[in-house]
């Protein structure tokens, strides 16, 4: 754990050896990257995994409203529970939402998290209603709730929409 939070990454030459090379041979010894995503993972539990299976893990964000992904940390990024920033097929903005306290203004910026871009859904198929209510101006309202950081990447930590909330 030391040398991953030191940034000389997730192999140790004593302990893989010793310790780690039968969980990285569960996955068959030869994972070089693993990336996950659906949901928000722990910090501890990714570094926990990073250096167990001896590889890069990548954590991804996304809708099936946005295709899937559509943000993403680097693979040797040190800094985990973030999602990473946003690929080259979208583009995001935060929206205010003053009723919560989270606005663009604050510091860091904090908003729900809107995409734009031509991997976004045009709409929900024959369901106006639902469409408009998800688009503004053709941008979608994922309804969770980001920070973002200085170096562009985002962390979610809220839900505007009252479907369930994180922990």
């Amino acid at each position: 754990m030391a040398n991953l939070q030191a940034g000389k990454g997730v192999t140790h030459g004593i302990y893989d050896a010793l310790v780690f090379k039968k969980m990285k041979a569960i996955l068959g010894g030869k994972v070089r990257l693993m990336i996950t995503g659906s949901a928000p993972i722990a910090g501890e539990v990714l570094d926990f995994l990073k250096i167990c299976f001896c590889s890069n893990i990548c954590e991804g964000y996304g809708m099936t409203e946005t295709c899937a992904g559509s943000v993403t940390t680097f693979p040797d990024d040190p800094i985990t529970g973030i999602v990473g920033g946003p690929l080259q097929n979208v583009k995001i903005r935060l929206r205010d939402l003053p009723e919560m306290n989270y606005l663009h203004t604050n510091d860091p910026p904090k908003g729900e998290i809107c995409f734009w871009g031509p991997s976004i859904m045009k709409g929900y198929y024959m369901n106006e209603e639902k469409t408009k209510e998800a688009f503004h101006n053709d941008w979608l309202f994922s309804g969770d709730v980001g920070v973002v950081f200085p170096n562009g990447s985002i962390k979610i930590v809220d839900r505007a929409k009252n479907i369930f909330k994180l922990s």
